[in-house]
């Protein structure tokens, strides 16, 4: 899943850099990886918590879910405050691709 939100990113960024230039491009791959990243350490923290042998999965599959979350915001909160050449609609438009992409993982598996 995590890699079909490479994937969506990846055009996102071809399309916003061809339609709002460099910081349509730059808006659109951090808009992308908001929800890539936070995706891909809940991956990781749950392939890690499956292999122990007692390990609460329901418990530690919400608590990661809010981290993931929480993370998703946060990152947002940061880039917006912090990129002065935002595109919002380049940064959505990544956002949203990659969030979309996950329902490409489900329709792939069945």
């Amino acid at each position: 899943m995590v890699i079909l939100q490479l994937m969506a990113t990846g055009v996102a960024v071809a399309v916003a850099g061809g339609w709002a230039g460099f910081h349509g491009a730059v808006s659109a791959g951090l808009g992308g990886l908001v929800c890539v990243l936070p995706n891909f350490l809940f991956a990781l923290r749950l392939s890690r918590v499956a292999q122990r042998p007692k390990a609460s999965y329901p418990v530690n599959f919400f608590l990661g879910e809010f981290i993931k979350m929480a993370l998703t915001v946060g990152l947002l909160v940061l880039i917006v405050k912090n990129y002065a050449d935002l595109h919002w609609f380049s940064l959505l438009g990544g956002l949203v691709l990659a969030v979309q992409a996950g329902f490409l993982a489900f329709w792939k598996k069945s």
